[in-house]
């Protein structure tokens, strides 16, 4: 629960596109060990990310029993918080074991990035400036499950860096971000209460509500600009098929302010996502 798996497409997909990118230019996968590292790595970052909000959410009682979202472990009181904050320290040792590796393979580069992810994520909600109290939340899940993971993917099988993974990097960072502004939007209210002052909470619901509609649009209009720019194959348009699937969400993100229904909203953004990235990748792929 802690884990919170419905976010874990944010962690997958930029992998996939970045690493299929990387085989589209290449013509094959240049390294298969860099990018099953560049993925464990990947989600287990996401994974000790939320734990660590898990456990500093619960700390600083940002989590209260009127939340509408999911039952939060620490703040519950299912977990003791010290297993929390254990199981946060093997998620991201994982992580590093996985940066170390690719730091062999690709360089340097890679480790500082990693221990940036790292740090970006314990203090997104931990430390005594916690910068997703501030309301830099969705900078921070664009620049790193956004332009980092994508583009790092790329670094790793290529040691280069291209102007397609950039563009498909603002893409997929986009759609991620709106996974985050639907987390934020369903807490907005018990957030304001704790003194948590999200982009939700600092330009209001409805603002935000727009937000999230421009940063899903976003992601798809991005997507031939990407490819354009790039020098690449338009058969990754495949993944404008996913669009289909941004109608609900953001109807029900308008209309409804219920737990159930905005859990529901956040799962079918990940969704989004994923189903776009798979696209994106499958296409890259089949253009090699």
């Amino acid at each position: 629960m802690a884990a919170r798996p419905r976010t874990l497409p944010a962690a997958i997909a930029p992998v996939l596109v970045g690493t299929a990118a990387a085989v589209q230019w290449y013509g094959s996968l240049p390294r298969w060990g860099a990018f099953i590292a560049a993925l464990v790595g990947s989600v287990f970052i996401q994974i000790g990310t939320n734990l660590a909000n898990d456990y500093s959410d619960a700390k600083r009682g940002a989590d209260t029993a009127d939340r509408l979202g999911p039952v939060r472990v620490t703040a519950s009181g299912m977990v003791t918080p010290q297993r929390v904050m254990t199981a946060t320290w093997i998620a991201f040792a994982v992580a590093v074991a996985c940066g170390v590796y690719l730091t062999v393979v690709a360089g340097w580069v890679i480790l500082v990035i990693g221990a940036l992810s790292i740090a970006a994520g314990v203090l997104y909600t931990g430390g005594p400036r916690p910068y997703g109290y501030a309301g830099f939340g969705e900078v921070f899940v664009f620049l790193f499950f956004g332009l980092v993971a994508v583009n790092g993917s790329y670094y790793v099988q290529l040691e280069q860096l291209d102007a397609l993974p950039l563009g498909l990097s603002i893409s997929i960072g986009f759609l991620a971000t709106a996974i985050i502004v639907v987390n934020n939007v369903r807490d907005v209210e018990t957030d304001r209460r704790a003194d948590k002052n999200t982009l939700a909470v600092r330009i209001g619901r409805e603002r935000a509500v727009q937000l999230y509609k421009v940063l899903v649009g976003g992601g798809f209009l991005v997507l031939p600009i990407a490819l354009v720019s790039g020098d690449a194959s338009l058969l990754p348009m495949i993944g404008l098929f996913a669009a289909p699937l941004a109608i609900k969400p953001i109807k029900t993100l308008e209309e409804r302010r219920d737990g159930p229904a905005l859990n529901g909203v956040l799962a079918q953004t990940g969704a989004l996502l994923g189903l776009f990235s798979l696209l994106v990748t499958i296409g890259l792929l089949i253009s090699a």
